[in-house]
């Protein structure tokens, strides 16, 4: 049995920016703290909520190294390092590794379309060049490839393969995962549609880009499941769910960056070619953020 990197709610949090463009550091730090304070469980950052794909490479691995400092142990920090070219994957989880990741989160190979074999060589590459626990991330949708069950049967084996973030929003799928890799693989949701329902077959947790906004709600959903007290962990899933889809109505992070300048927080934009949030989401934001009592 693989003990999860953690168990709950881990927050995939937006990266602050300034008017310049820059990386607001200062905001991230009161992000973090603020995170931590309403009992995120823990901190995932350069994922897709983070806007890695337009980090630089120095950005990219400052926002890690600041990220871990910062947090200085409290709760897991998770380091996006995943690429769609293997050798720079390799290169950003080492140096996540040896700034103080606890763990990595690594997207699928994207725009190359690899074969599930060419998966399996991917995932063993950077697994092999580290010692950290690994989290595949799949999510066929911004990717074009589906990480198969069968391919994570295969992955599992590997020690420190040790969970899958999965947005397939297939929950026959994450099933048939439980079902063929057991305890070797921790499986988290990668929507914050079906918390409960990942739960249900087996789940750990979520990587959430509600957290951002709603981390004591989010959190609350899974410990009450775990607490045994599921029809309340079900009653704030289906609470959540309006809120869930405004911030999906556009591309993520579009929304949840909107939603956090809403919320006081200074965030600034996103990068282009993101543009910001449209009239219409924004009224959904301000709707739903009213309606759950963040506003």
């Amino acid at each position: 049995m693989k003990k999860p990197v953690f168990t709950g709610a881990g927050v995939a949090i937006i990266t602050p920016m300034l008017p310049d463009g820059s990386v607001n550091y200062e905001e991230l730090g009161r992000i973090l703290d603020d995170q931590i304070a309403h009992h995120t469980d823990a901190i995932i950052i350069c994922g897709t909520t983070g806007e890695s794909a337009t980090l630089s490479h120095e950005e990219h691995t400052e926002c890690i190294r600041y990220t871990v400092k910062r947090v200085a142990g409290r709760v897991p920090v998770i380091a996006g390092t995943g690429s769609n070219d293997t050798s720079y994957a390799i290169k950003l989880s080492q140096q996540a590794e040896a700034d103080g990741a606890d763990a990595l989160l690594l997207v699928t190979p994207y725009y190359n379309k690899s074969t599930q074999r060419g998966l399996i060589a991917h995932y063993t590459a950077i697994a092999n060049s580290v010692h950290l626990p690994c989290i595949v991330y799949n999510v066929p949708s911004r990717t074009g490839v589906n990480v198969k069950p069968e391919t994570l049967a295969q992955l599992c084996k590997i020690p420190n393969i040790n969970g899958v973030k999965e947005a397939s929003s297939d929950i026959v799928q994450i099933a048939e995962i439980k079902e063929l890799c057991g305890d070797e693989l921790n499986i988290y949701s990668g929507n914050d549609n079906q918390i409960v329902p990942i739960l249900a077959v087996g789940g750990v947790g979520v990587i959430s880009v509600l957290s951002n906004v709603a981390p004591q709600m989010t959190h609350d959903i899974c410990q009450l499941w775990f607490d045994g007290k599921t029809e309340e962990s079900l009653k704030l899933q289906l609470q959540a769910m309006g809120l869930v889809r405004a911030l999906f109505k556009e591309c993520n992070p579009i929304p949840v960056k909107w939603a956090m300048n809403r919320l006081g927080w200074n965030v600034g934009s996103v990068r282009l070619p993101l543009v910001d949030a449209s009239p219409e989401v924004q009224q959904m934001l301000e709707t739903e953020l009213k309606k759950n009592g963040l506003l």
